[in-house]
């Protein structure tokens, strides 16, 4: 079986990500053939710790300088894709800009015990489905129980500068890289697929990738 390296470069913060993250999965399941060896990476949309939290739909609005009816209408249909991929997006529209440098830290955490999408997926879950506050020391112990994970250590770890250093050189290498929206997919450190693709589109971009790399 042959195995191939994603690494997924993304942010708690982006709707497409989840989307992107579970099209992935339908994609897979559709290349029995393939092993995936699947690594998440930080991105910040909201990079700046000190700013102050605003509701997404003026945010958005204000950032895409587009109508709050508009950023409605887009979000209101991520929400139907999100229903039919079977991911909670129920609260998308009431949550807040929250900076996600601690929920990163946690997912690196994760990863050293092979826990990092049950923690990714358990973060979409509480600022997407239930708007909570992701920035949050309790909301993210209560994510990393979610994911399986001891809060009592998480709750430790975020009184730390543990993983700060990880995170800070994962999204400067990104950056570097010229990664500039999310969510982006490299394959075997070589090929980028960028976007929240549809799952019919994105496996046959990894069955030609697998093709070429035989």
């Amino acid at each position: 079986m042959q195995t191939l390296k994603i690494d997924l470069v993304s942010d708690i913060a982006c709707p497409w990500c989840a989307i992107g993250y579970a099209r992935l999965e339908q994609a897979l399941i559709t290349l029995p053939e393939l092993n995936v060896d699947l690594q998440w990476h930080a991105f910040e949309l909201n990079p700046d710790k000190n700013a102050p939290q605003e509701h997404i739909l003026p945010a958005l609005s204000r950032k895409y300088g587009r109508s709050e009816d508009e950023m409605r209408s887009a979000q209101s249909n991520m929400m139907h894709i999100a229903t039919e991929l079977g991911i909670n997006f129920s609260k998308l529209q009431q949550r807040f800009t929250c900076n996600t440098f601690d929920a990163h830290r946690l997912v690196k955490w994760a990863a050293t015990q092979q826990k990092a999408t049950a923690m990714k997926l358990a973060l979409f879950n509480a600022y997407f489905g239930e708007a909570k506050d992701v920035s949050d020391a309790s909301v993210l112990a209560e994510c990393a129980a979610q994911a399986g994970l001891n809060s009592a250590d998480a709750a430790r770890i975020l009184q730390t500068d543990e993983y700060s250093d990880t995170v800070k050189s994962d999204i400067a290498k990104y950056q570097q890289a010229g990664i500039s929206s999310v969510p982006a997919f490299i394959i075997n450190n070589k090929y980028l697929i960028s976007g929240a693709q549809e799952p019919a589109q994105l496996a046959a971009s990894l069955r030609q990738i697998a093709n070429e790399m035989a």
